[in-house]
């Protein structure tokens, strides 16, 4: 399965960043990817007040997202902000295009390193994996990346590929944690990883605005493609049959004991 990862630098203006999402889908279609993964915070960046920006998830910014999607015939994830309980938001990733109609909120909210994302954020419960082109595509947001019982979750309900998408939080070590972070869970669910995220701003702030990065592991944990700091684009070709035949010379899901 063609996967296409746009790297990008989302605006405050969450009807300018469907322009970039347009931009995305036209160069993934080219492509011939089967799979665009946006970043996190897709809709809108962080920094900016959520709760004003925030959409159901059949609402119009998702609409304009299935239409691109469905017009270009392929499947998109991206990250957006739909509303939740007591004026907190859901932080959400909508997969949309090709008979795919689904969503993801955020299990994990980042109450770490002095940021309770939990004070804005509603977290998720349930795990998602949808079928693209009769593959198993699980859902992850950022900070579900350190928790490796959710991709196993994941493998468990049919994955072999995982999209995570992400607005990294700079900050010391943290591009090399993202890095390691990714390819471990690859070796923990024996599936690809799809990880996209934010490009960095290259300017100090307070907010996760991104540290670029993307990348896509195998599920041997190797690194298959990566981008930099900056804007790009990766189209790699991910090999489910690759992840069974892991499965079979490694089974660590099934040789598990807890």
């Amino acid at each position: 399965m063609r996967v296409a990862l746009g790297q990008i630098s989302s605006t405050g203006d969450p009807r300018a960043n469907l322009e970039l999402v347009a931009a995305e889908v036209a160069a993934a279609r080219g492509a011939g990817a089967r799979l665009l993964v946006l970043p996190e915070a897709t809709m809108c960046r962080f920094g900016v007040p959520l709760a004003p920006v925030a959409e159901p998830v059949d609402g119009p910014w998702a609409a304009e997202l299935e239409r691109l999607a469905d017009e270009a015939g392929l499947t998109v994830v991206a990250g957006a902000f739909t509303p939740g309980e007591g004026g907190r938001v859901r932080n959400t990733l909508l997969v949309r295009g090709a008979g795919v109609r689904a969503h993801y909120d955020k299990i994990h909210v980042y109450d770490a390193f002095g940021y309770a994302e939990s004070d804005a954020v509603e977290p998720g419960r349930e795990p998602v994996v949808v079928e693209v082109d009769g593959v198993g595509v699980g859902l992850a947001t950022c900070y579900d990346v350190r928790f490796p019982g959710l991709f196993t979750a994941l493998a468990d309900r049919g994955a072999s590929v995982v999209a995570v998408a992400a607005s990294w939080g700079a900050g010391p070590g943290k591009a090399e944690q993202w890095e390691l972070l990714v390819r471990a869970r690859a070796l923990d669910s024996t599936c690809s990883v799809v990880a996209c995220g934010q490009a960095d701003l290259g300017v100090p702030s307070d907010a996760p605005t991104g540290v670029g990065r993307s990348l896509v592991a195998g599920p041997l944990g190797q690194v298959l493609a990566q981008l930099g700091p900056g804007t790009g684009r990766l189209v790699v070709d991910v090999d489910p049959g690759e992840v069974q035949r892991t499965r079979e010379v490694l089974p660590v899901l099934v040789n598990r004991r807890f």
